[in-house]
């Protein structure tokens, strides 16, 4: 009881927070004029194209929306919506829990206090008897595993600390992946998935990365997550989560080059249960035969680590101090009375 009566009076302290506002009930939900929210924060407002896109702009910020669409473009990257864009009588109107869910986390600092980020987990979806997604003889629990091994190095590089919620192939039950980032107080939990396109799956490609469905809102992607609509667990760092997917997600699209199939958001089991921010990442389809072809190759593997890791510094840049410099490794010395002729065997 008392964790809805705070969400709902948060919900009410944000929505007040976001200025004056043109107020309508839209198919029984609460709804605020873009022109009225825009204003308010500092965003200038114009209509594009044959009227039903409406562009925000400052000097920092764009943001484009669409009527009829749950997909709003943020500084160049889709994000998905909790409900579409409506228009009526020429104006166009979003609803208020996309303004504090999906919008604002996005534009506004990050509230709170700044955690330093030291330890990730980084979870490989599937393994064992649970195969994932099947394509051309391969199977995605291998590509995870082997994603998960370069991303973890390319981390720990940068000075995290990062463990693995299985290093070989082993099946784990959904529940016990983020209960293992729970129980070793990991600071972020980043779940790595390929993903299959049952329908036509040469014409789908892309990169999709989730974070936790605010509650009252339905899922981008409900498969397997169950009926619960209600708070969870995760829903107490919603807004980071949301802030890590969008970083991720941009780092993505720009750096590797993926086709952008937006942030989105679902109640995915080891996004719920999750004690810090969380994301799954789909790095590509593994049904396509173009994605599949660069999954298979170490090195375009090694992008796609590449990208994540720069999300996760971006993200940490924007919440929290950076994690501690590595020490460097000692500097081989060419005098012989240095180092035994065993010992210098390893620096071959």
């Amino acid at each position: 009881m008392y964790r809805m009566f705070a969400w709902r009076w948060s919900l009410l302290v944000l929505a007040l927070l976001a200025g004056p506002a043109d107020a309508a009930i839209i198919a029984g939900r609460n709804y605020t004029a873009l022109a009225d929210w825009a204003s308010a924060n500092g965003l200038r407002l114009r209509r594009a194209g044959s009227g039903d896109h409406f562009i925000a702009t400052n000097r920092t910020q764009r943001l484009v929306f669409d009527k009829d669409s749950r997909m709003v473009e943020v500084n160049g990257v889709n994000v998905a919506l909790s409900f579409p864009i409506a228009v009526d009588k020429g104006a166009g109107y979003i609803s208020q829990l996309d303004l504090i869910k999906s919008i604002s986390p996005l534009i506004s600092a990050p509230a709170g206090v700044a955690r330093k980020i030291t330890t990730i987990c980084l979870d490989p979806g599937h393994g064992g008897k649970d195969t994932g997604n099947r394509a051309f003889g391969r199977s995605e629990k291998t590509y995870t595993l082997l994603l998960a091994a370069e991303l973890q190095r390319q981390l720990q590089a940068a000075g995290f600390t990062v463990f693995l919620t299985r290093s070989q192939d082993d099946f784990l039950k959904l529940p016990a992946r983020p209960e293992m980032a729970n129980r070793r107080k990991a600071d972020l939990f980043v779940s790595l998935h390929f993903n299959g396109a049952p329908v036509d799956p040469a014409r789908v490609d892309g990169v999709e990365t989730y974070c936790i469905t605010p509650v009252g809102a339905s899922s981008s992607n409900a498969q397997g997550e169950g009926a619960n609509h209600g708070p969870v667990m995760a829903n107490g760092v919603e807004r980071k989560s949301l802030l890590l997917a969008y970083q991720v997600h941009k780092a993505l699209v720009r750096g590797y080059g993926a086709d952008d199939r937006g942030v989105r958001r679902a109640r995915f089991a080891v996004l719920r249960d999750a004690e810090m921010p969380a994301i799954l990442v789909e790095s590509g389809y593994l049904s396509n035969p173009v994605e599949a072809r660069k999954i298979f190759d170490p090195n375009c593997r090694r992008q796609i680590a590449a990208a994540i890791v720069k999300g996760i510094v971006n993200y940490q840049k924007l919440t929290g101090a950076p994690p501690a410099a590595q020490p460097a490794p000692p500097k081989v010395t060419s005098r012989k009375t240095s180092t035994p002729k065993a010992a210098g065997k390893k620096h071959q």
